[in-house]
Parts: C-alpha cells; structure tokens; sequence
C-alpha cells in the first residue's frame, strides 16, 4: 500500500474521530462523595435527649394538643413510662442533636436544645449512653458546651466557615425528629445572615434540610470539617421549606473556649443603639454610599459617650476593622475583651473623625420597660412632610422623651409619611437635612425647618417611640 493511500486513510479516521467527539454528550460531573463522608464523621455525631419535670402533662405528649397533626405521631414515637398510669406521666420529653469537639468527652449543642433539662443523655452511634452536665450555655448564640464521662471518643474536625463559598455543599448529620444520624444535603445559600434579634451570629444560610431534632448537629464543608452549628430553620409549619440557618464554628468554638474555662462569656459594650444606613440616610449625611452603623442613641454615662461619640454619628471601623453594615458593629463589639482601648472611626457632619473608646461588659439583658399609651394631642394643620404635628401634654413631658424639646406626630397625611416606620403618636427630636441637624423645639420650629425643603428632598427624623430612638427617613412632598 502506498504512501499516499495510508495518508488518506488517516485523514479520514481523523475526520470520523473528532465527528464523534463533537456529538458526544459531555458527561456530566458526579456528585460529592456523601457517603465517605457520613462514614467518616458520622461516628463522632450524637443525639441528645432530655427530660424536664412539668406539674401536669397530657398522655402521650405534654406539649402538643390532642389535635395537633403530630399529637399522634409523636404520641407513639415518646411512649409513656412503663406502669405509669395516663395522665400522670412526670416528665417532659425532647430531641436534639450534637457533636463531639474533644476525645474526653466535651460535646456542642444549642443552648435551646438543653435549656431547663433536668437530667441531659448523650447517645453515641455506637448506642453507649452518658450523663452529661452542662458547662455552660450561652443564649446571645444560642451554643451549649456538655461534658461526658469518657475517654478516646471520636471528634470532629474543624473548618473555616471564611472560606465558604456561596453555591458550595455542605451536609449536615443529626437526629431530626429522633432518627439517629439522618444525613441530608445541600448549598450555601448566603453568608453573614443577619436574623431578628440575633445581633452576635453571622449566620450561614443553606437548603439544608433541617427539621426538629437537628437542633446543635454539626454542619460540614466537603472535606469532612465541621463549619457550622444547625440552629434555626424558617418555617411556616414547623417543618423544613428551605431555609435553614447555621452558628458558623468559628463563634460557637469562641464561646467554647470561654465556657469551658469561665462557664459563662463576657462580651464587649461601648453603650450606643444603631441602626441600618439606607440610600435616604446615606444621601441626608452626605455620605457617599450606604454603609456603616447609625448611632440614634448614645447612652448616658456610656463608654461611648466618654470617648465622644455622638447621636448621629455613623461608625465606619472598629478596631481597623471596616464597618459595612449595622449589623457588623455588634459582632465587633461583643467579641473584644472588656477593658480593651479600641479606636474607632466615625463620618460626622460630612468628614471622618478618629475616637478611641474603652469598651466595657456587656451586662445581662434586661426586661424592656412597657410605657403608657399617649392620650391623643389637639391636631393642627400637616406641613411640607404630610405629618401632623403637635406639642407634647403634660403626661408626654413627664415620660422624659421630652426633656430637651420635641414634637408628637398626630396623623400622617401624606404617602411618603405613611410609607416610612413612623406612627402616630411619636416623639420627633430632630431633622436632618443635607448633613444639618436641627433641633425641633416645638411644632412652630419645626414646621419652620420643613417649610424651607425642597421639593421631593430626602430628609431625616429623629423618632422617639418609648425609650428607644431612631433616625426616619422620609422624603418631603412634590409640590
């Protein structure tokens, strides 16, 4: 056979070749390997029962009604004490899951899954049961540290949520509704979730499937590493809808350092209230963009009053670290030592200043007060804002609000007004317009003040509303 005729042989087989290569279907990429990973890590996962004594309890389950939908279920799933009559069963029953951190035995959880247990079991996979006790909890993070009795357990390895990226997998181990070391899977959804009336957890956000009973299960990356505490789900029903919500490791292990030395954590207070900076906020301090924490309240007699902070200002680093949104601050905050000198940096009447503030303990939280509700004020005419403003009475002046002056909003007469948080029968301290704070004395000052905005002008109200304070944006009428 020729030279020429191999050559054109080979070319044809070439031809061929890379037609199929073209109308081959690309094989897509196997799934993570969750099954080594359960293998691996599941032994040092545990399930946490304990039991609370109650005065009176229902037969079966004492916490759910007879109609509940998962009265039955549960009814058979937590049976009634052998030779215990019904209707007098002596205790309260709950699930939850948790991990170990150590081989002698020091075990994590939810401070919720543990709180007012009488008596607190850690089951292993291997089915040995302890008695654990309880270290210490800590409610700002919802973190509980347990100890058991034992030695040479097995424990998890730690990862650094930091490195985590949205649209990774993650998987979380626990016992939702009391089936031991169930293994569900997912993504990460968002990063630094900031949650109502959680102010010290940035929270990893997942479609984790997590339900009841996977309260204090460890949550990993795909390298078998725990980056996370399952803590709280959103739902409608009780039950998962794809939200669920992870302690990052990093913090509960900071509050496990400290209640495993201390049994309870101290954190930072520098005594300011904040708030979110809006676009309307932004452009009535001229800042240039939306970010840091607007102070509405500095307390009296505060760290931060002592180092000169100032209603007002807007916090944009603490301790060099930036401040880019309120919910930053807090965490800052409360997880430097107290006694610490931190320097601060604050934008104030359109320029940045320089602070330090010694920071002080945070104290335990107490009860709100409940104020009285206002009697209802005389109405006059609404100005340029749409509000209906008037002087406080005698009780409004005596409930301190006022002390300095101020206004009470009767009526919001215009769409803007009722748009924005603020409610009739709020205390009006001051209004911000184009980085100018002025003080609102009284209604004919105020109406004052508003009558010399411009048209469709983005301003800002400082609000009273009980003892709290906190800075409105609302933008004036268009004509």
């Amino acid at each position: 056979m020729s030279v020429s005729v191999l050559a054109q042989m080979a070319s044809r087989s070439f031809v061929v070749l890379l037609s199929v290569m073209l109308v081959t279907p690309v094989v897509a990429r196997d799934l993570p390997d969750f099954a080594g990973l359960a293998e691996r890590q599941g032994a040092a996962v545990v399930n946490i029962s304990t039991t609370q004594a109650v005065r009176q309890a229902r037969p079966g389950v004492p916490s759910l009604e007879e109609d509940d939908p998962m009265f039955d279920f549960f009814r058979r799933f937590v049976p009634r004490h052998p030779g215990t009559p019904r209707g007098s069963e002596p205790d309260n029953r709950s699930l939850g899951s948790g991990f170990i951190v150590s081989a002698d035995g020091y075990v994590l959880t939810n401070a919720h899954v543990v709180e007012g247990a009488d008596e607190i079991i850690v089951k292993l996979t291997d089915k040995r049961e302890f008695r654990a006790r309880v270290m210490g909890t800590d409610a700002r993070t919802d973190v509980a540290l347990l100890k058991i009795e034992a030695a040479g357990l097995p424990k998890v390895n730690l990862g650094d949520p930091a490195k985590l990226r949205v649209g990774d997998w993650v998987v979380a181990i626990g016992s939702p509704f009391g089936f031991e070391n169930s293994v569900t899977a997912g993504i990460v959804s968002a990063k630094g979730r900031s949650l109502p009336q959680e102010n010290f957890v940035p929270f990893i956000q997942t479609d984790v499937a997590i339900n009841p009973g996977n309260s204090g299960g460890p949550l990993f990356n795909m390298k078998g590493e725990v980056v996370g505490i399952n803590s709280q789900i959103y739902s409608r029903t009780g039950g998962f809808m794809g939200l669920s919500f992870a302690i990052p490791i990093d913090v509960a292990m900071g509050v496990h350092e400290q209640l495993r030395v201390a049994g309870r954590v101290q954190r930072g207070r520098i005594g300011v209230v904040i708030q979110e900076v809006s676009r309307d906020l932004a452009d009535s301090f001229r800042l240039g963009k939306p970010g840091g924490a607007l102070v509405s309240l500095v307390e009296k007699a505060s760290p931060a009053e002592k180092a000169g902070f100032e209603q007002g200002d807007i916090v944009l680093s603490f301790d060099g670290r930036a401040v880019d949104m309120s919910a930053d601050l807090p965490r800052l905050v409360g997880s430097t030592r107290p006694g610490s000198r931190v320097p601060v940096q604050v934008w104030r009447r359109g320029a940045v200043k320089a602070l330090t503030v010694q920071v002080a303990e945070l104290p335990e939280e107490k009860p709100r007060k409940v104020t009285a509700r206002q009697s209802k004020p005389e109405a006059v005419s609404p100005n340029k804002l749409g509000i209906t403003v008037v002087e406080p009475n005698a009780e409004q002046r005596r409930d301190g609000r006022f002390a300095a002056g101020g206004v009470v909003v009767e009526a919001l007469r215009s769409a803007s007004a009722r748009a924005s948080e603020i409610q009739a029968g709020d205390g009006i301290l001051a209004l911000v317009s184009k980085g100018v704070r002025i003080e609102t004395r009284s209604v004919e000052q105020f109406n004052r003040a508003v009558a010399g905005l411009d048209a469709g002008q983005a301003v800002t109200l400082l609000v009273a509303r009980g003892d709290m304070q906190t800075f409105v944006p609302v933008r004036s009428l268009e004509r």
